[in-house]
């Protein structure tokens, strides 16, 4: 038997018949495209209305419980008072302070529901006048506007602007145009800085924790806290009442005009979500239910502002979710 190297002639081989790109292509993986379900859960959650039967019940069931605890606390307070004076006082020192907080906190839930309806009708206001033209409209929306934002330093700049540039303004349009331009253009700012955060948070808890029900209570408290702040940002500050009612207006307007569905074509605006669905499911939900975030924050935007847009550009889903990405898969420039 010979030793050494053995020598394979590849002169005499059959070269292949066919080369790498006759190769059959690579299946795609029959995966489904990602729907938001978090954000569709949130949705069908605070835009349902109760019915009347239901109202009934749990007002009833409220009144019942709420006279069950006052009576047993009179029935406390009086009998500890027969036996002990000192610390029968003292408790009723404390039940009267609970009460005066329980009343203040009323009182400030009232008074966001005034700034709320303030704010609605300054902004039917602001779209009357845009679409009628008058001046003398417009000056008295502008005045409007002037005093709501009375004593901010986030709109000391636009209201002296406005104040200088307005004398000058003879058409109601144009005057309009400088108080959105100059007074709510940094307001819109912070309040598109507000909808990105909360579309990197809902994006980022999907994506990343497991757990059931998790990107669901992340993306409740993350729309109600950015509610909270749009509303805050542009004046109109509410209560806990008041942001719950605020947030189940914006939300019954999206399912009722159809912004929460996810079709195809939502899906093409936000081409990452398609991708990263393919490679990722988690990661395609999450870049979903963050564009949906970011549709109620744009909303939000719309009915908590004063005037409608028209001279400034109202966000778009797409531009914020892609901040809001960068900002969590990157370093920003």
């Amino acid at each position: 038997m010979a030793k050494g190297p053995v020598l394979i002639d590849l002169e005499d081989a059959p070269a292949p018949e066919q080369g790498p790109e006759a190769a059959a292509p690579v299946p795609d993986l029959d995966v489904p495209p990602p729907s938001g379900q978090a954000m569709q859960t949130v949705a069908t959650l605070t835009a349902r209305q109760p019915s009347r039967l239901v109202k009934w019940f749990w007002g009833l069931l409220l009144s019942l419980l709420g006279f069950a605890v006052s009576l047993a606390a009179w029935d406390f307070v009086t009998g500890l008072i027969t036996r002990i004076p000192v610390l029968g006082y003292i408790v009723t020192v404390f039940m009267i302070a609970f009460i005066s907080v329980l009343l203040v906190m009323g009182l400030r839930e009232l008074a966001a529901f005034s700034r709320l309806k303030r704010m609605d009708v300054l902004h039917r206001a602001g779209e009357a006048a845009r679409s009628s033209g008058d001046l003398k409209a417009a000056q008295t929306v502008v005045d409007q506007i002037t005093r709501l934002y009375k004593g901010r330093e986030d709109t000391r700049w636009g209201r002296e602007a406005l104040a200088e540039k307005g004398v000058e303004v003879l058409d109601g349009d144009a005057l309009l145009d400088i108080a959105e331009r100059d007074v709510l253009g940094p307001l819109d700012a912070a309040a598109t800085r507000e909808i990105e955060a909360a579309t990197r948070q809902v994006a980022m808890v999907t994506a990343l924790v497991p757990l059931a029900l998790a990107d669901v209570a992340t993306a409740l408290t993350s729309n109600l806290r950015m509610i909270r702040r749009i509303a805050e940002i542009y004046g109109g500050r509410s209560g806990t009442l008041g942001n719950w009612r605020l947030t189940r207006a914006v939300m019954t307007h999206l399912v009722a005009t159809g912004a929460v569905a996810v079709g195809d074509d939502f899906l093409s605006s936000i081409a990452g979500g398609g991708v990263l669905g393919k490679i990722s499911r988690r990661f395609g939900e999450g870049v979903v239910n963050g564009a949906l975030t970011a549709r109620v924050g744009v909303a939000a935007m719309e009915v908590c502002r004063p005037l409608p847009f028209a001279v400034q550009k109202r966000p778009s889903v797409t531009g914020v979710l892609s901040r809001a990405l960068t900002g969590l898969f990157g370093k920003e420039d």
